[in-house]
């Protein structure tokens, strides 16, 4: 797995711009007096910094963009990094700095002079940045160098820096799972990766094929029926609250090749991460175990694999579900909404849930319709939807409300069973919500995140480097303190 970052605080010591020897991170803006590390290294540098700042270049940057001095004269680092940032910056002015710094960041410690700025905000988005995966590489790369943050309060901010740290590691973890390849992240690999999260302070249960017949979850396996490797559902439980729990599903597709309906050969590659739900719930549930989170919170995960062969699913076949509606398969490339059906059944069954939440990269209807900015974000409870765009945009992930309705049920309507899993291309992730929507029960809060477009990139997104992204993580952390979580 990635390796995690290291950082230190230390109390702010101006000879130490001049005699640092990596990357020095200085902050300025022409409207307001330069920091006092700014006017050190602009003395030092013989008037640099100033000439930087009054130029053209400077003054096109948004704040907390960056501009970088390479080798400096007078100073001992081999670049100077100076981040247009006002005295009293709001968090996308934060967020994008420490964008930038994460961005520039490589081998070499980074001194970074925060002085009273915030310093969880852009430390976080600095971790969150510097990132790249490099598992499956022969000979990687040395890992990203320490960063040296300097403080006026340091002792103030220890809680802080552990906290960005933490979910900077789940981040990083989530990116991990969704980047890794099929043949390296099974179903069985995966689980087993999953047990030893139980060192962290997590209950894990594993349910393994038998057991998943034994409790009726006939739709979940008849997905992986066609694929070597056993269907699981794991089961992650952190209790840091009494009281009925918030249970995260996530959809765990280890590789989807569409099944009998197989998908086209162009671009499967990338349904690596057709277990990105899952990956964002296991990333979520360490971030919750590792800050010990007030909060009573059980992450579901549906581990699976769609595969063609003489034992899988077809179209026309029909399953039933644990609820023990008959579901008509129209389309086996529409396999995710079958694993979350039963395991979305299994949650409110067994947990008795105060609300359900599911993440699955479930439509590429929800690409055509926000692209790769934004989730579809679909709920049955005004409250709770709510309350997740305000903590997506808090955390600086994109999240976009889309419709639930009765009348998109016609187009899931099966002739000769109780419902089909597919509606064909019209409204097709909203047809898919729709479906999940008769596996969860009316008195029970719902919300389902269609994360398709957002779970990997082909370029830089908000946070992170193009792939996997980690979208998902810091949003349902935020709405956990914001509406779950004990004060």
């Amino acid at each position: 797995m990635t390796a995690s970052q290291r950082t230190r605080l230390q109390s702010f010591d101006l000879d130490e711009i001049a005699s640092h020897g990596g990357r020095v991170i200085v902050f300025a803006d022409r409207e307001t007096p330069l920091p006092r590390a700014t006017k050190r290294a602009d003395r030092i540098t013989k008037g640099a910094v100033g000439r930087a700042i009054a130029s053209d270049g400077f003054s096109k940057l948004k704040s907390g963009e960056g501009l970088t001095l390479s080798w400096p004269s007078g100073l001992q680092a081999e670049a100077l990094q100076i981040i247009r940032l006002p005295r009293k910056p709001d968090a996308l002015a934060l967020r994008r700095a420490g964008n930038s710094i994460g961005k520039a960041h490589g081998e070499k410690t980074a001194l970074l002079c925060l002085d009273t700025l915030p310093a969880r905000e852009i430390l976080q988005a600095a971790l969150l940045r510097a990132y790249d995966y490099q598992a499956q590489k022969a000979d990687p790369k040395p890992g990203f160098g320490a960063f040296h943050i300097m403080l006026r309060a340091p002792d103030t901010a220890e809680a802080d820096i552990a906290e960005a740290e933490a979910m900077a590691r789940a981040v990083h973890l989530t990116r991990d799972l969704v980047n890794a390849p099929a043949n390296i992240l099974t179903t069985t690999s995966f689980a087993a990766q999953i047990e030893e999260m139980r060192g962290l302070g997590l209950e894990v249960e594993i349910l393994d094929e038998a057991d998943l017949e034994a409790h009726g979850m006939r739709a979940m396996l008849a997905v992986g029926q066609g694929s070597e490797s056993p269907s699981k559902l794991a089961i992650l439980h952190w209790k840091g609250a009494e009281g009925p729990p918030l249970a995260v599903v996530g959809k765990g597709v280890m590789f989807d090749t569409g099944g009998v309906s197989l998908k086209p050969a162009a671009g499967m590659e990338d349904m690596t991460m057709d277990m990105g739900g899952a990956a964002v719930t296991v990333g979520l549930m360490q971030a919750l175990a590792e800050r010990k989170a007030r909060a009573h919170v059980v992450g579901l995960v549906g581990l699976v694999e769609n595969m063609p062969d003489g034992r899988a699913q077809r179209p026309g076949d029909v399953v039933r579900s644990m609820k023990g509606d008959m579901i008509e398969v129209i389309n086996t490339d529409a396999e995710g909404r079958l694993v979350l059906a039963d395991v979305l059944w299994y949650a409110q069954e067994h947990l008795k849930p105060a609300a359900v939440i599911d993440l699955a990269t479930l439509t590429g209807a929800i690409i055509i319709a926000l692209g790769h900015d934004k989730a579809g974000v679909f709920a049955n409870d005004d409250g709770l939807a709510s309350a997740f765009l305000a903590a997506a945009e808090q955390a600086g992930e994109g999240a976009w409300r889309m419709p639930l309705d009765p009348a998109y049920d016609t187009l899931i309507k099966s002739r000769i069973a109780d419902v089909k899993n597919s509606g064909g291309r019209p409204a097709g992730s909203i047809t898919a919500a729709q479906f999940l929507q008769r596996f969860i029960k009316p008195e029970i809060p719902w919300m389902h995140l269609d994360i398709a477009g957002v779970t990997l990139t082909k370029t830089d997104s908000a946070h992170a480097p193009k792939g996997a992204s980690g979208w998902g993580v810091l949003a349902l952390d935020t709405l956990i303190r914001t509406r779950f979580e004990e004060s």
